[in-house]
């Protein structure tokens, strides 16, 4: 019974994985794009929220209301002016930039923030549960693993069934014939990159909820994240789920044995589909 707790309870850290790396895999799948700085923005995002918070917002579901909106528009500016410039067949230059931008952001948080832990709250629901069958099942995690399926399933519509979507799929296929059919791929990708950038500051708040946040968390948050779109496929959305799900239970049950091997079973088991499946679970060729 502890072991099927272990497995129910890796399947709702898969959850949050997924909102991690789900911005990921999109920025990727559409622009080539492998954002090192991704983990910092996610703990950028959870320390906007507390600032907001300390000023007066009482509710961390309010304040993430405001933090969404702006990491949308802090990705649309950044892809646009920034990032676009990088995109080439290398991908070298978007890796120096954005390791460097992820540099950025560390010291800035060091610098105007503690390096203590912080965490955010969302009251009573922190640690509320339910028993089922005899197992308890946090009220939280369930949440975000809901959350996330809401999230992936809606993106997913997005990108069958309407207009920004198709030019999404089409600018990934082929950015220079979706522009001589009048599209402008640059704005194309900086719209992609709004919605990575949302999805990672829900990702962020609600890691700084279940698990706190400090300025350096982000490099182990980008390493997670990665991991996830590695086993389940790079540029699908559904395999990063899988992928992410599969990553947490393999720590939640490596954990049930041993605790110090949580981290390192999740590594392993990275290296393995790295070794064996580069491709990941789910390989497409458009990989959106």
């Amino acid at each position: 019974m502890h072991l099927t707790s272990a497995i129910i309870q890796g399947i709702l850290l898969g959850g949050l994985y997924a909102l991690f790396a789900s911005g990921l895999s999109l920025m990727f799948g559409v622009m080539r794009l492998v954002n090192l700085a991704h983990g910092m923005l996610a703990v950028m995002a959870a320390y906007a929220t507390l600032a907001l918070m300390r000023i007066g917002i009482t509710s961390t579901l309010i304040a993430l209301v405001i933090v969404v909106p702006l990491m949308a528009g802090l990705g649309f500016v950044l892809q646009r002016f920034l990032l676009q410039r990088t995109l080439a067949v290398s991908p070298l230059p978007s890796l120096l930039v954005t390791f460097g931008l992820a540099v950025v952001i560390e010291n800035l948080l060091l610098l105007t923030q503690s390096a203590n832990q912080q965490r955010l709250t969302l009251g009573a629901l922190d640690t509320a549960s339910l028993t089922l069958g005899g197992l308890r099942v946090g009220v939280l995690p369930l949440v975000v693993l809901v959350f996330a399926l809401l999230c992936l399933g809606g993106l997913s519509i997005v990108l069958a069934r309407t207009q920004f979507g198709r030019l999404i799929r089409a600018v990934s296929d082929d950015a220079d014939t979706t522009a001589l059919q009048g599209a402008d791929p640059r704005i194309i990708y900086a719209g992609a990159a709004a919605i990575a950038f949302a999805l990672v500051a829900v990702g962020g708040v609600a890691s700084g909820v279940q698990q706190g946040f400090s300025p350096s968390a982000g490099n182990l948050l980008l390493i997670f994240a990665f991991e996830a779109v590695i086993i389940g496929g790079l540029g699908s959305l559904w395999g990063t789920l899988l992928g992410s799900i599969i990553l947490g239970v393999v720590q939640t049950v490596a954990a049930y044995f041993d605790a110090t091997l949580f981290q390192l079973a999740g590594h392993v088991v990275f290296l393995l589909f790295l070794a064996f499946l580069p491709g990941g679970l789910i390989q497409r060729k458009a990989r959106v």
